[in-house]
Protein backbone atom coordinates (compact mmCIF):
# COMPACT_ATOMS: atom_id res chain seq x y z
CA UNK A 1 0.00 0.00 0.00
CA UNK A 2 1.60 3.27 -1.11
CA UNK A 3 -0.43 6.38 -0.37
CA UNK A 4 0.31 9.29 -2.66
CA UNK A 5 0.67 12.92 -1.76
CA UNK A 6 -2.45 14.66 -2.96
CA UNK A 7 -4.23 17.95 -2.49
CA UNK A 8 -1.32 20.38 -3.03
CA UNK A 9 1.75 21.09 -5.13
CA UNK A 10 4.88 22.20 -3.29
CA UNK A 11 3.21 24.69 -0.98
CA UNK A 12 2.34 24.20 2.68
CA UNK A 13 -0.03 21.33 3.49
CA UNK A 14 -3.74 21.91 3.89
CA UNK A 15 -5.03 20.44 7.15
CA UNK A 16 -8.62 19.29 7.61
CA UNK A 17 -9.48 19.61 11.29
CA UNK A 18 -12.30 17.19 12.15
CA UNK A 19 -14.42 17.86 15.24
CA UNK A 20 -17.57 15.90 16.10
CA UNK A 21 -19.81 18.09 18.28
CA UNK A 22 -22.54 17.13 20.72
CA UNK A 23 -23.81 19.53 23.37
CA UNK A 24 -20.55 20.96 24.71
CA UNK A 25 -20.85 23.90 27.12
CA UNK A 26 -20.84 26.91 24.83
CA UNK A 27 -18.12 28.71 26.78
CA UNK A 28 -15.90 25.65 26.42
CA UNK A 29 -16.68 25.40 22.71
CA UNK A 30 -15.72 29.06 22.34
CA UNK A 31 -12.30 28.29 23.85
CA UNK A 32 -11.81 25.44 21.40
CA UNK A 33 -12.76 27.72 18.51
CA UNK A 34 -10.38 30.41 19.74
CA UNK A 35 -7.51 27.89 19.84
CA UNK A 36 -8.10 27.00 16.18
CA UNK A 37 -8.43 30.60 15.04
CA UNK A 38 -5.12 31.37 16.78
CA UNK A 39 -3.16 28.90 14.65
CA UNK A 40 0.08 30.30 13.24
CA UNK A 41 -0.26 28.04 10.20
CA UNK A 42 -3.08 29.48 8.11
CA UNK A 43 -3.73 26.67 5.61
CA UNK A 44 -6.52 24.76 7.26
CA UNK A 45 -10.19 23.97 7.00
CA UNK A 46 -12.28 23.04 9.99
CA UNK A 47 -15.16 20.63 9.60
CA UNK A 48 -17.41 20.61 12.66
CA UNK A 49 -20.02 17.85 12.56
CA UNK A 50 -22.94 18.59 14.85
CA UNK A 51 -24.28 15.23 15.99
CA UNK A 52 -27.87 16.40 16.62
CA UNK A 53 -27.08 18.59 19.63
CA UNK A 54 -30.09 19.35 21.82
CA UNK A 55 -28.80 22.81 22.75
CA UNK A 56 -29.57 25.21 19.84
CA UNK A 57 -26.89 27.64 20.98
CA UNK A 58 -24.22 25.12 19.92
CA UNK A 59 -25.11 25.32 16.23
CA UNK A 60 -25.72 29.06 16.55
CA UNK A 61 -22.23 29.56 17.97
CA UNK A 62 -20.59 27.56 15.18
CA UNK A 63 -22.68 29.35 12.53
CA UNK A 64 -21.64 32.75 13.81
CA UNK A 65 -17.96 31.86 13.54
CA UNK A 66 -18.51 30.18 10.17
CA UNK A 67 -19.91 33.42 8.76
CA UNK A 68 -16.77 35.20 9.92
CA UNK A 69 -14.25 32.69 8.53
CA UNK A 70 -14.87 30.71 5.32
CA UNK A 71 -12.41 28.02 6.44
CA UNK A 72 -14.97 26.84 8.99
CA UNK A 73 -17.58 24.38 7.73
CA UNK A 74 -20.59 22.99 9.57
CA UNK A 75 -22.22 19.64 8.85
CA UNK A 76 -25.46 18.91 10.69
CA UNK A 77 -26.73 15.41 11.39
CA UNK A 78 -30.45 14.87 11.83
CA UNK A 79 -29.98 11.89 14.13
CA UNK A 80 -27.35 11.36 16.80
CA UNK A 81 -24.94 8.73 15.49
CA UNK A 82 -22.22 9.06 18.15
CA UNK A 83 -18.56 9.82 17.65
CA UNK A 84 -17.71 7.26 14.96
CA UNK A 85 -20.49 8.26 12.57
CA UNK A 86 -19.95 11.97 13.14
CA UNK A 87 -16.18 11.73 12.67
CA UNK A 88 -16.56 9.71 9.49
CA UNK A 89 -18.91 12.35 8.05
CA UNK A 90 -16.16 14.90 8.60
CA UNK A 91 -13.47 12.69 7.06
CA UNK A 92 -15.64 12.08 3.99
CA UNK A 93 -15.96 15.84 3.49
CA UNK A 94 -12.26 16.63 4.07
CA UNK A 95 -10.36 18.37 1.27
CA UNK A 96 -7.01 18.60 3.05
CA UNK A 97 -3.97 16.40 2.64
CA UNK A 98 -3.93 15.60 6.36
CA UNK A 99 -6.71 15.03 8.86
CA UNK A 100 -6.33 16.59 12.32
CA UNK A 101 -8.48 15.11 15.09
CA UNK A 102 -9.78 17.62 17.65
CA UNK A 103 -12.44 17.05 20.31
CA UNK A 104 -15.10 19.71 20.82
CA UNK A 105 -13.83 20.74 24.25
CA UNK A 106 -10.05 20.52 23.85
CA UNK A 107 -7.40 23.07 22.88
CA UNK A 108 -4.63 23.27 20.30
CA UNK A 109 -1.48 25.20 21.07
CA UNK A 110 -0.95 28.13 18.64
CA UNK A 111 1.93 26.36 16.88
CA UNK A 112 0.24 22.94 16.62
CA UNK A 113 -0.36 23.00 12.87
CA UNK A 114 2.84 24.92 12.11
CA UNK A 115 5.02 22.29 13.79
CA UNK A 116 3.26 19.51 11.88
CA UNK A 117 3.58 21.41 8.60
CA UNK A 118 7.32 21.82 9.07
CA UNK A 119 7.83 18.09 9.72
CA UNK A 120 5.64 17.13 6.77
CA UNK A 121 7.83 19.28 4.54
CA UNK A 122 10.95 17.60 5.97
CA UNK A 123 9.62 14.05 5.50
CA UNK A 124 7.83 13.57 2.20
CA UNK A 125 6.75 10.03 3.15
CA UNK A 126 5.26 10.77 6.57
CA UNK A 127 1.76 9.35 7.02
CA UNK A 128 1.13 9.75 10.74
CA UNK A 129 2.31 12.34 13.26
CA UNK A 130 1.56 12.50 16.97
CA UNK A 131 2.66 14.88 19.70
CA UNK A 132 2.99 15.01 23.44
CA UNK A 133 -0.06 16.22 25.33
CA UNK A 134 -1.21 17.45 28.71
CA UNK A 135 -4.49 18.14 30.46
CA UNK A 136 -6.28 21.39 31.21
CA UNK A 137 -8.68 21.82 34.12
CA UNK A 138 -11.79 23.97 34.44
CA UNK A 139 -9.67 26.93 35.53
CA UNK A 140 -7.41 26.71 32.49
CA UNK A 141 -4.44 25.25 34.35
CA UNK A 142 -2.39 22.67 32.48
CA UNK A 143 -0.92 19.62 34.19
CA UNK A 144 -0.07 15.96 33.66
CA UNK A 145 2.21 16.16 30.64
CA UNK A 146 2.43 12.86 28.81
CA UNK A 147 5.98 12.69 27.47
CA UNK A 148 5.73 10.01 24.81
CA UNK A 149 8.36 7.81 23.20
CA UNK A 150 9.13 7.69 19.51
CA UNK A 151 7.03 5.29 17.46
CA UNK A 152 6.43 2.18 19.56
CA UNK A 153 4.09 -0.32 17.85
CA UNK A 154 4.43 -2.78 20.72
CA UNK A 155 3.33 -0.16 23.23
CA UNK A 156 0.38 0.76 21.01
CA UNK A 157 -0.85 -2.79 21.45
CA UNK A 158 -0.87 -2.31 25.21
CA UNK A 159 -2.37 1.17 25.33
CA UNK A 160 -3.53 4.01 23.09
CA UNK A 161 -0.49 6.14 23.76
CA UNK A 162 -0.32 8.26 20.58
CA UNK A 163 -3.73 9.85 21.18
CA UNK A 164 -3.55 13.67 20.90
CA UNK A 165 -2.49 15.43 18.84
CA UNK A 166 -2.84 12.95 15.96
CA UNK A 167 -2.40 14.06 12.36
CA UNK A 168 -2.93 11.44 9.64
CA UNK A 169 -2.68 11.48 5.86
CA UNK A 170 -6.27 11.76 4.59
CA UNK A 171 -5.86 9.29 1.73
CA UNK A 172 -4.56 6.65 4.14
CA UNK A 173 -7.39 7.20 6.63
CA UNK A 174 -9.87 6.57 3.83
CA UNK A 175 -7.91 3.62 2.50
CA UNK A 176 -8.07 1.75 5.81
CA UNK A 177 -11.78 2.49 6.21
CA UNK A 178 -11.69 5.45 8.63
CA UNK A 179 -13.33 4.83 12.02
CA UNK A 180 -15.17 1.55 12.51
CA UNK A 181 -18.64 1.22 14.00
CA UNK A 182 -18.79 -0.75 17.22
CA UNK A 183 -15.53 0.63 18.63
CA UNK A 184 -16.90 3.79 20.24
CA UNK A 185 -14.69 4.96 23.06
CA UNK A 186 -11.64 3.28 21.53
CA UNK A 187 -12.24 4.21 17.92
CA UNK A 188 -9.03 6.24 17.87
CA UNK A 189 -7.02 3.26 19.19
CA UNK A 190 -8.52 1.00 16.55
CA UNK A 191 -7.70 3.50 13.80
CA UNK A 192 -4.15 4.06 15.08
CA UNK A 193 -3.49 0.31 15.02
CA UNK A 194 -4.72 0.03 11.43
CA UNK A 195 -2.79 3.11 10.33
CA UNK A 196 0.35 1.84 12.05
CA UNK A 197 0.20 -1.41 10.11
CA UNK A 198 0.61 0.35 6.77
CA UNK A 199 2.14 3.80 7.43
CA UNK A 200 5.43 4.44 5.64
CA UNK A 201 6.72 6.79 8.31
CA UNK A 202 5.40 7.71 11.76
CA UNK A 203 6.79 10.83 13.43
CA UNK A 204 6.66 11.65 17.13
CA UNK A 205 6.73 15.35 18.02
CA UNK A 206 8.24 15.73 21.53
CA UNK A 207 6.30 18.92 22.23
CA UNK A 208 2.92 19.52 23.86
CA UNK A 209 0.62 20.60 21.03
CA UNK A 210 -2.68 19.57 22.59
CA UNK A 211 -4.44 20.35 25.87
CA UNK A 212 -6.92 17.60 26.75
CA UNK A 213 -9.75 18.98 28.88
CA UNK A 214 -10.34 17.08 32.11
CA UNK A 215 -14.00 17.40 33.09
CA UNK A 216 -16.37 15.07 34.91
CA UNK A 217 -17.19 12.03 32.75
CA UNK A 218 -14.47 12.67 30.16
CA UNK A 219 -11.95 10.03 29.17
CA UNK A 220 -9.10 12.40 29.99
CA UNK A 221 -10.31 12.79 33.56
CA UNK A 222 -10.78 9.07 34.13
CA UNK A 223 -11.12 6.30 31.59
CA UNK A 224 -13.13 4.25 34.09
CA UNK A 225 -15.88 6.82 33.47
CA UNK A 226 -16.34 5.01 30.14
CA UNK A 227 -15.87 1.28 30.83
CA UNK A 228 -17.28 0.41 27.41
CA UNK A 229 -14.19 2.03 25.92
CA UNK A 230 -11.83 -0.56 27.43
CA UNK A 231 -13.92 -3.44 26.08
CA UNK A 232 -13.82 -1.89 22.61
CA UNK A 233 -10.08 -1.33 22.98
CA UNK A 234 -9.50 -4.97 23.87
CA UNK A 235 -11.35 -6.03 20.72
CA UNK A 236 -9.41 -3.53 18.62
CA UNK A 237 -6.07 -4.93 19.80
CA UNK A 238 -7.20 -8.54 19.28
CA UNK A 239 -8.35 -7.65 15.76
CA UNK A 240 -4.97 -6.08 15.08
CA UNK A 241 -3.07 -9.15 16.29
CA UNK A 242 -5.26 -11.40 14.18
CA UNK A 243 -4.74 -9.22 11.10
CA UNK A 244 -0.98 -9.18 11.52
CA UNK A 245 -0.65 -12.90 12.23
CA UNK A 246 0.47 -12.59 15.86
CA UNK A 247 -0.58 -15.65 17.87
CA UNK A 248 -1.68 -14.08 21.13
CA UNK A 249 -4.64 -13.42 23.41
CA UNK A 250 -5.49 -9.95 24.70
CA UNK A 251 -6.51 -9.62 28.35
CA UNK A 252 -7.64 -6.56 30.26
CA UNK A 253 -4.81 -5.06 32.29
CA UNK A 254 -4.82 -4.00 35.91
CA UNK A 255 -5.62 -0.44 34.84
CA UNK A 256 -8.44 0.61 32.50
CA UNK A 257 -7.14 1.16 29.00
CA UNK A 258 -4.14 -1.13 29.49
CA UNK A 259 -3.99 -4.48 27.73
CA UNK A 260 -1.90 -7.58 28.43
CA UNK A 261 -0.65 -9.55 25.43
CA UNK A 262 -0.42 -13.27 26.24
CA UNK A 263 1.79 -14.75 23.54
CA UNK A 264 1.80 -18.19 21.98
CA UNK A 265 5.12 -19.79 21.04
CA UNK A 266 5.39 -22.36 18.27
CA UNK A 267 5.95 -25.68 20.10
CA UNK A 268 8.36 -26.74 17.38
CA UNK A 269 10.86 -24.00 18.26
CA UNK A 270 13.74 -25.05 20.50
CA UNK A 271 14.67 -22.50 23.15
CA UNK A 272 18.14 -22.62 24.71
CA UNK A 273 18.52 -20.91 28.08
CA UNK A 274 22.16 -19.91 28.60
CA UNK A 275 23.25 -19.42 32.23
CA UNK A 276 26.80 -18.59 33.41
CA UNK A 277 27.68 -19.65 36.96
CA UNK A 278 30.34 -20.35 39.53
CA UNK A 279 27.90 -22.53 41.44
CA UNK A 280 27.82 -20.28 44.48
CA UNK A 281 25.24 -20.17 47.23
CA UNK A 282 23.66 -17.22 49.04
CA UNK A 283 20.98 -16.33 51.56
CA UNK A 284 17.65 -15.55 49.87
CA UNK A 285 14.40 -15.03 51.75
CA UNK A 286 16.16 -16.14 54.91
CA UNK A 287 17.36 -19.46 53.52
CA UNK A 288 20.61 -20.54 51.93
CA UNK A 289 20.30 -21.72 48.34
CA UNK A 290 22.57 -22.71 45.48
CA UNK A 291 21.63 -19.91 43.12
CA UNK A 292 22.00 -21.63 39.76
CA UNK A 293 20.12 -24.73 40.89
CA UNK A 294 17.14 -22.73 42.10
CA UNK A 295 17.20 -20.56 38.98
CA UNK A 296 16.95 -23.67 36.80
CA UNK A 297 14.36 -25.24 39.09
CA UNK A 298 12.12 -22.16 38.92
CA UNK A 299 12.38 -21.73 35.16
CA UNK A 300 11.50 -25.36 34.47
CA UNK A 301 8.65 -25.32 36.98
CA UNK A 302 7.05 -22.36 35.21
CA UNK A 303 7.77 -23.37 31.63
CA UNK A 304 5.13 -25.19 29.62
CA UNK A 305 7.02 -25.00 26.33
CA UNK A 306 7.96 -28.56 25.32
CA UNK A 307 11.42 -27.97 23.85
CA UNK A 308 13.73 -26.18 26.27
CA UNK A 309 17.46 -26.73 26.57
CA UNK A 310 19.40 -25.44 29.60
CA UNK A 311 23.02 -24.55 28.83
CA UNK A 312 25.03 -23.91 31.99
CA UNK A 313 28.50 -22.42 31.50
CA UNK A 314 30.25 -23.21 34.77
CA UNK A 315 33.66 -22.25 36.09
CA UNK A 316 35.76 -25.32 36.73
CA UNK A 317 35.82 -24.69 40.52
CA UNK A 318 32.03 -25.26 40.56
CA UNK A 319 31.42 -28.01 43.14
CA UNK A 320 30.64 -31.43 41.68
CA UNK A 321 27.62 -31.63 43.98
CA UNK A 322 26.14 -28.56 42.29
CA UNK A 323 26.58 -30.10 38.84
CA UNK A 324 24.99 -33.33 40.06
CA UNK A 325 22.01 -31.40 41.42
CA UNK A 326 21.64 -29.59 38.10
CA UNK A 327 21.58 -32.95 36.31
CA UNK A 328 18.89 -34.13 38.70
CA UNK A 329 16.75 -31.01 38.19
CA UNK A 330 17.14 -30.60 34.41
CA UNK A 331 17.75 -34.17 33.25
CA UNK A 332 18.53 -34.61 29.57
CA UNK A 333 17.70 -30.96 28.88
CA UNK A 334 20.99 -29.94 30.52
CA UNK A 335 24.16 -29.05 28.61
CA UNK A 336 27.24 -28.33 30.74
CA UNK A 337 30.02 -26.15 29.34
CA UNK A 338 33.18 -25.88 31.50
CA UNK A 339 35.08 -22.59 31.72
CA UNK A 340 38.60 -22.43 33.16
CA UNK A 341 39.67 -18.79 32.69
CA UNK A 342 39.46 -15.68 34.88
CA UNK A 343 35.95 -14.24 35.15
CA UNK A 344 34.62 -12.94 31.83
CA UNK A 345 30.84 -12.89 31.62
CA UNK A 346 30.88 -11.99 27.93
CA UNK A 347 33.13 -14.87 26.92
CA UNK A 348 31.10 -17.32 29.00
CA UNK A 349 27.85 -16.26 27.34
CA UNK A 350 29.40 -16.53 23.89
CA UNK A 351 30.63 -20.05 24.66
CA UNK A 352 27.14 -20.96 25.85
CA UNK A 353 25.58 -19.58 22.68
CA UNK A 354 27.96 -21.65 20.55
CA UNK A 355 27.09 -24.79 22.53
CA UNK A 356 23.33 -24.11 22.35
CA UNK A 357 21.25 -25.86 19.70
CA UNK A 358 18.11 -23.72 19.96
CA UNK A 359 16.76 -21.29 17.39
CA UNK A 360 16.01 -18.90 20.24
CA UNK A 361 18.45 -17.96 22.99
CA UNK A 362 17.43 -16.81 26.46
CA UNK A 363 20.26 -15.07 28.31
CA UNK A 364 19.79 -15.64 32.04
CA UNK A 365 21.76 -14.86 35.18
CA UNK A 366 22.14 -17.52 37.82
CA UNK A 367 20.86 -15.11 40.50
CA UNK A 368 17.23 -15.03 39.33
CA UNK A 369 13.98 -16.80 40.08
CA UNK A 370 11.13 -17.01 37.58
CA UNK A 371 7.83 -15.95 39.17
CA UNK A 372 5.34 -15.52 36.31
CA UNK A 373 3.57 -18.19 34.33
CA UNK A 374 4.02 -18.05 30.54
CA UNK A 375 7.22 -16.07 31.10
CA UNK A 376 9.03 -17.91 28.32
CA UNK A 377 6.28 -17.54 25.72
CA UNK A 378 5.86 -13.84 26.43
CA UNK A 379 9.63 -13.23 26.35
CA UNK A 380 10.52 -15.27 23.28
CA UNK A 381 7.49 -15.08 20.95
CA UNK A 382 7.94 -11.37 20.06
CA UNK A 383 11.13 -12.44 18.27
CA UNK A 384 8.91 -14.02 15.60
CA UNK A 385 8.66 -10.47 14.25
CA UNK A 386 11.82 -9.97 12.16
CA UNK A 387 11.89 -6.30 13.18
CA UNK A 388 12.49 -7.29 16.83
CA UNK A 389 16.07 -8.15 17.69
CA UNK A 390 15.97 -8.55 21.46
CA UNK A 391 13.51 -8.73 24.36
CA UNK A 392 13.91 -8.22 28.09
CA UNK A 393 12.03 -8.93 31.29
CA UNK A 394 10.63 -7.13 34.31
CA UNK A 395 12.87 -7.85 37.29
CA UNK A 396 12.31 -7.31 41.02
CA UNK A 397 14.49 -7.12 44.08
CA UNK A 398 13.62 -9.61 46.79
CA UNK A 399 11.42 -6.97 48.45
CA UNK A 400 9.25 -6.92 45.29
CA UNK A 401 10.37 -3.46 44.23
CA UNK A 402 11.41 -2.95 40.63
CA UNK A 403 15.05 -3.63 39.80
CA UNK A 404 14.73 -3.46 36.02
CA UNK A 405 12.05 -2.11 33.69
CA UNK A 406 14.38 -1.30 30.76
CA UNK A 407 17.56 0.66 30.26
CA UNK A 408 17.54 4.39 29.64
CA UNK A 409 20.59 6.00 28.10
CA UNK A 410 21.02 9.65 29.10
CA UNK A 411 24.31 11.05 27.91
CA UNK A 412 26.99 8.67 29.16
CA UNK A 413 24.75 7.36 31.95
CA UNK A 414 23.07 3.97 31.65
CA UNK A 415 20.21 3.82 34.11
CA UNK A 416 17.40 1.56 35.27
CA UNK A 417 14.39 3.91 35.31
CA UNK A 418 11.60 3.12 37.78
CA UNK A 419 14.08 1.45 40.12
CA UNK A 420 12.44 0.75 43.52
CA UNK A 421 8.90 1.36 42.33
CA UNK A 422 6.66 -1.23 43.95
CA UNK A 423 5.46 -4.28 42.07
CA UNK A 424 1.81 -3.18 42.00
CA UNK A 425 2.48 0.35 40.70
CA UNK A 426 1.52 0.85 37.05
CA UNK A 427 4.07 3.63 36.64
CA UNK A 428 3.48 6.97 34.93
CA UNK A 429 1.11 6.51 31.99
CA UNK A 430 1.29 2.73 32.35
CA UNK A 431 5.04 2.45 31.72
CA UNK A 432 5.38 -0.53 34.09
CA UNK A 433 2.44 -2.60 32.86
CA UNK A 434 2.62 -2.46 29.05
CA UNK A 435 5.14 -3.98 26.67
CA UNK A 436 7.11 -1.34 24.81
CA UNK A 437 10.07 -0.66 22.58
CA UNK A 438 13.03 0.57 24.63
CA UNK A 439 16.63 1.59 24.11
CA UNK A 440 18.01 -1.39 25.98
CA UNK A 441 17.46 -4.19 28.49
CA UNK A 442 19.62 -6.02 30.97
CA UNK A 443 21.05 -9.38 29.99
CA UNK A 444 20.08 -10.75 33.41
CA UNK A 445 17.03 -12.00 31.51
CA UNK A 446 16.83 -11.33 27.79
CA UNK A 447 16.11 -13.22 24.58
CA UNK A 448 17.40 -13.11 21.02
CA UNK A 449 17.20 -15.28 17.96
CA UNK A 450 20.32 -17.31 17.38
CA UNK A 451 20.65 -15.60 13.99
CA UNK A 452 20.63 -12.08 15.46
CA UNK A 453 23.01 -13.01 18.28
CA UNK A 454 25.70 -14.18 15.89
CA UNK A 455 24.95 -11.49 13.31
CA UNK A 456 25.94 -8.82 15.84
CA UNK A 457 28.85 -10.87 17.19
CA UNK A 458 27.40 -11.71 20.58
CA UNK A 459 28.89 -10.04 23.63
CA UNK A 460 32.06 -7.95 23.33
CA UNK A 461 34.64 -9.95 25.27
CA UNK A 462 36.81 -6.93 26.11
CA UNK A 463 33.89 -5.89 28.37
CA UNK A 464 34.16 -8.79 30.80
CA UNK A 465 31.92 -7.58 33.60
CA UNK A 466 29.78 -4.46 33.22
CA UNK A 467 28.01 -2.59 30.42
CA UNK A 468 28.44 -5.56 28.07
CA UNK A 469 24.65 -5.76 27.82
CA UNK A 470 24.47 -2.03 27.02
CA UNK A 471 26.98 -2.64 24.24
CA UNK A 472 24.97 -5.63 22.99
CA UNK A 473 21.81 -3.51 22.85
CA UNK A 474 23.61 -0.87 20.82
CA UNK A 475 24.73 -3.63 18.44
CA UNK A 476 21.18 -4.89 18.00
CA UNK A 477 19.83 -1.45 17.24
CA UNK A 478 22.78 -0.71 14.97
CA UNK A 479 21.60 -3.45 12.59
CA UNK A 480 18.14 -1.90 12.51
CA UNK A 481 16.24 -4.08 14.94
CA UNK A 482 14.18 -2.99 17.91
CA UNK A 483 14.36 -4.04 21.56
CA UNK A 484 11.13 -4.83 23.39
CA UNK A 485 10.68 -4.83 27.16
CA UNK A 486 8.06 -7.38 28.24
CA UNK A 487 5.99 -6.39 31.27
CA UNK A 488 4.41 -9.81 31.77
CA UNK A 489 7.68 -11.71 31.98
CA UNK A 490 8.54 -11.36 35.67
CA UNK A 491 11.46 -12.64 37.73
CA UNK A 492 13.20 -11.90 40.98
CA UNK A 493 16.76 -10.74 40.44
CA UNK A 494 18.90 -11.17 43.54
CA UNK A 495 21.41 -8.76 42.05
CA UNK A 496 25.11 -9.45 42.57
CA UNK A 497 24.53 -12.24 45.09
CA UNK A 498 27.05 -14.39 43.23
CA UNK A 499 29.68 -11.82 42.22
CA UNK A 500 30.91 -8.31 42.96
CA UNK A 501 28.61 -5.83 41.24
CA UNK A 502 30.79 -2.71 41.27
CA UNK A 503 31.33 -1.06 37.88
CA UNK A 504 34.66 0.34 36.78
CA UNK A 505 34.78 3.77 35.14
CA UNK A 506 36.79 2.52 32.16
CA UNK A 507 33.96 0.14 31.23
CA UNK A 508 31.56 3.03 30.82
CA UNK A 509 34.14 5.03 28.88
CA UNK A 510 34.78 2.09 26.55
CA UNK A 511 31.09 1.97 25.59
CA UNK A 512 30.91 5.74 25.11
CA UNK A 513 34.05 5.69 22.97
CA UNK A 514 32.59 2.98 20.77
CA UNK A 515 29.03 4.28 20.37
CA UNK A 516 29.24 7.96 21.22
CA UNK A 517 26.24 9.46 23.01
CA UNK A 518 23.22 8.79 20.77
CA UNK A 519 19.83 10.21 21.69
CA UNK A 520 17.47 7.95 23.60
CA UNK A 521 14.26 7.71 21.58
CA UNK A 522 12.43 5.83 24.32
CA UNK A 523 12.93 8.67 26.82
CA UNK A 524 13.06 12.27 25.61
CA UNK A 525 15.02 14.84 27.65
CA UNK A 526 11.86 16.11 29.35
CA UNK A 527 11.24 12.60 30.67
CA UNK A 528 14.31 12.89 32.87
CA UNK A 529 12.29 15.21 35.13
CA UNK A 530 9.20 13.00 34.99
CA UNK A 531 7.86 10.79 37.82
CA UNK A 532 10.16 7.95 36.74
CA UNK A 533 12.86 9.79 38.69
CA UNK A 534 11.53 10.08 42.22
CA UNK A 535 13.91 11.77 44.72
CA UNK A 536 12.70 9.54 47.56
CA UNK A 537 13.50 6.43 45.54
CA UNK A 538 16.90 7.86 44.65
CA UNK A 539 17.60 8.36 48.36
CA UNK A 540 16.62 4.76 49.06
CA UNK A 541 18.93 3.62 46.28
CA UNK A 542 21.85 5.57 47.70
CA UNK A 543 21.25 4.20 51.17
CA UNK A 544 20.95 0.69 49.82
CA UNK A 545 24.02 0.68 47.59
CA UNK A 546 27.25 0.87 49.54
CA UNK A 547 30.12 2.85 48.03
CA UNK A 548 28.87 3.43 44.46
CA UNK A 549 32.13 5.11 43.42
CA UNK A 550 34.33 3.64 40.71
CA UNK A 551 38.02 3.84 39.91
CA UNK A 552 39.71 3.83 36.51
CA UNK A 553 42.82 1.77 35.68
CA UNK A 554 45.84 3.31 33.99
CA UNK A 555 44.66 2.12 30.57
CA UNK A 556 41.17 1.30 29.32
CA UNK A 557 40.80 -1.77 27.09
CA UNK A 558 38.97 -1.12 23.84
CA UNK A 559 36.04 -3.25 22.70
Amino acid sequence: MTPSRTGRDDGPPLFSIITPVFDPPVDVLEETIASVLAQEHRDWEWILVDDASTDPTVVATITRHMLGDPRIRLLERDVNGHIVAASNDGIAAARGEFVVLLDHDDLLTPDALAVNARLIDEHDDVDYLYSDEDKVDARGRTYGRFTKPDWSPERLRGQMYTSHLSVVRTSLVREVGAFREGYDGSQDHDLALRIGEVARRVVHIPEVLYHWRAVAGSTSAAIDAKPYATVAGQRAVQDHLDRTGVAARVDQGAEPGRYVIQRELDPGIRVSVVIPTLGQDAIVFGQRRVMVVEAVRSLLARTAHPDVEVVVVHDTPTPAAVLDELREVAGDRLVLVPYDKPFNYSEKMNLGAVAASGERLVLLNDDVEVISERWLENLVAPLDDPRVGMTGAKLYFDDSTVQHACHAYWGSHYRHPFRFWTRDEPGPFGELVVNREVSGVTAACAAMTRETYFEVGGFTETLPSNFNDVDLCYKVRHVGRSIVWVANCELFHFESRTREGRAEAWERYAVVRRWGIPEDDAFTPSAVASPMIDPHRILRERIREADPGVRAPAAAPQP
